[in-house]
């Protein structure tokens, strides 16, 4: 025989549920503000490295080196995007 729950237990079943579900977008939140900001990290050295090589490569046209530079971290750029919005995409 099931019981019914008085108003009060109700209302703390459901404050439960809220604090867990808080719990769950807060720990969301931290997770993902870490992954971006790691993200932005790598971006920062990369950025780096790939400097380095266009003017090691490109001496004799600063303009162009920049240009290839642009070109070459946006693709990068985009081709990881693709790959995260394939790999975090929810399943319907």
């Amino acid at each position: 025989m099931e019981e019914k729950l008085t108003k009060s237990q109700k209302l703390k079943l459901r404050a439960k549920e809220s604090a867990k579900e808080f719990t769950r977008e807060l720990k969301k939140a931290i997770n993902t503000s870490v992954m971006a900001a790691f993200g932005f990290l790598i971006a920062l050295v990369w950025k780096d490295v790939i400097t380095g090589y266009v003017e090691s490569i490109s001496k004799a046209s600063p303009i162009q080196g920049q240009l290839f530079s642009a070109l070459l971290v946006t693709i990068i750029c985009v081709v990881g995007i693709l790959i995260t919005a394939r790999l975090t995409r929810i399943k319907e």
